[in-house]
């Protein structure tokens, strides 16, 4: 079963809870999805290091019920 964009958000939202996420399912099938997060989280790490706090949010699933996801981070400004 596909995890849904709202499942990933809400993931996301549980580890990282000031993060801004904006979702694209890229085939129409919550199997491919594209993420951007936006946290103060991420604030002096490199972008390997954010990728990898938002992979964790989505724990064993990532590379199972969510297929792939394209991802950009970025800090929060202010």
């Amino acid at each position: 079963m596909p995890m849904s964009g709202a499942e990933i958000e809400r993931r996301i939202k549980a580890a990282l809870p000031d993060a801004e996420v904006s979702l694209v399912d890229l085939a129409g099938d919550d199997d491919h999805w594209e993420a951007t997060v936006v946290s103060s989280a991420f604030a002096g790490l490199p972008r390997v290091r954010q990728h990898r706090l938002v992979y964790e949010a989505i724990g064993s699933d990532m590379g199972g019920r969510l297929h792939a996801l394209r991802l950009t981070t970025r800090p929060r400004q202010g």
